[in-house]
């Protein structure tokens, strides 16, 4: 499953405000990928500047985009797949190894270095971690699409060679048919009525989903995402209580009951429930505070051997259309232009409607989110003392 397979997002701090896209400007030449990598030409620049037609006739001259690790149940790309394909004609996809993990996409890059053929991928998505590595062994290609303005500044590298393109919420998925009286904020959890009946998406010693709830529970408490001490104590009250169940909660688990509340990204939880067809019913809140953001992030391999179709790509995936299909259901991500979209009028009502709302959300650096899990690593067994398993 890709959901288990990829490696869990890390988030970047987000800006209050975004800059409206501006009209893009015309075709610039475009710098060669760096030194490193095969030179190819290109048909659009790496400073914003695109010609979306010459782009296209150019990635069709090529004729392929090699994708890798984009399942079409994960956030909807089968919906992205179909809707490239119908506005983009005469380009095929060759889909690689849709399960894989970010390692793996990383992998796959330094493994094709010298090869053109159909194993090379052109294109990543990976966890926000493995941009700046990725840039630093020269793996990636710079390159920024027109609507580039409305992405967060930290959430991109700022010479293009990475940047951030959908992000979740940490949440509560509740199988309301046990649990009648759903919990608003992480404060609740501590309750009486809640024992036996917490579960968390991981072990918080190696999942980073994990971590980033104890992170999450730290805000909530006045802690900060770098000192998550905070958190490590809201888990031992939460064990102390018996709350904690000590098994990595799933949506099967949830359904039978035995993790009724399962902490997990926010696109996870809807699309678990939408799964189970309301047997359980089930709720997903988003805490009303400690609210916590999770960010993937897009890249181009610098030995891209389709340059221009992975740039037509980038640049429909960031368009509006590309971020509203992340949207929708079944994918329910939250596309990075969201806040930008939404002072733009950009986004229909029914669709915004279908998730929850995620005012406030912080979105961490790299920096603090490495120092907390240091933290929430060395911490959990001394303050917690839960030894999370996976279930049977």
């Amino acid at each position: 499953m890709k959901a288990l397979a990829r490696v869990l997002p890390i988030a970047v701090l987000m800006l209050i405000a975004f800059a409206i896209m501006a009209c893009a400007p015309t075709a610039q030449p475009t710098a060669a990928p760096p030194t490193s990598a095969p030179s190819q030409p290109t048909a659009a620049s790496a400073s914003g500047g695109t010609d979306l037609t010459a782009l296209y006739e150019a990635a069709k001259k090529e004729g392929q985009l090699t994708t890798i690790a984009l399942p079409h149940d994960w956030c909807n790309y089968g919906g992205i797949f179909e809707g490239f394909k119908k506005k983009y004609p005469g380009i095929t996809i060759n889909e690689l190894n849709p399960d894989a993990g970010s390692g793996d996409e990383i992998e796959a890059i330094k493994a094709n270095k010298d090869n053109k053929g159909p194993q090379a991928p052109d294109v990543i998505d990976v966890g926000f971690a493995f941009g700046d590595s990725a840039k630093a062994e020269g793996l990636l290609q710079p390159y920024k699409v027109a609507t580039w303005n409305d992405i967060p500044v930290n959430a991109k590298d700022s010479d293009g060679y990475w940047y951030g393109d959908y992000y979740g919420v940490m949440a509560f998925m509740i199988n309301s048919d046990i649990v009648k009286n759903a919990p608003q904020d992480w404060a609740d959890l501590l309750k009486p009525e809640y024992k036996s009946a917490v579960g968390m998406s991981g072990d918080p010693r190696t999942s980073n989903q994990a971590i980033q709830a104890v992170q999450a529970a730290a805000l909530a408490n006045g802690g900060t995402v770098a000192d998550p001490a905070k958190g490590l104590d809201y888990f031992a009250q939460m064990n102390k209580a018996g709350n904690l169940v000590p098994v990595i909660a799933n949506n099967a688990l949830v359904a039978k009951g035995e993790t009724p509340v399962r902490i997990t990204w926010d696109y996870n939880a809807l699309a678990g429930r939408d799964s189970m067809n309301g047997n359980p019913k089930v709720d997903v809140i988003v805490p009303k505070t400690g609210r916590i953001a999770g960010v993937y992030i897009q890249g181009i391999s610098a030995y891209a051997p389709h340059p221009n179709a992975a740039k037509l790509w980038m640049e429909y995936l960031y368009s509006d259309e590309g971020q509203l299909i992340w949207m929708a259901p079944p994918g329910y991500c939250h596309p990075i232009r969201q806040d930008a979209m939404l002072k733009a009028g950009l986004i229909p009502a029914d669709l915004l409607a279908k998730l929850p709302s995620v005012e406030g959300a912080v979105f961490p650096t790299n920096a603090e989110l490495i120092a907390g899990k240091d933290v929430v690593v060395k911490g959990w067994d001394a303050t917690v003392g839960a030894d999370i398993k996976a279930g049977q």
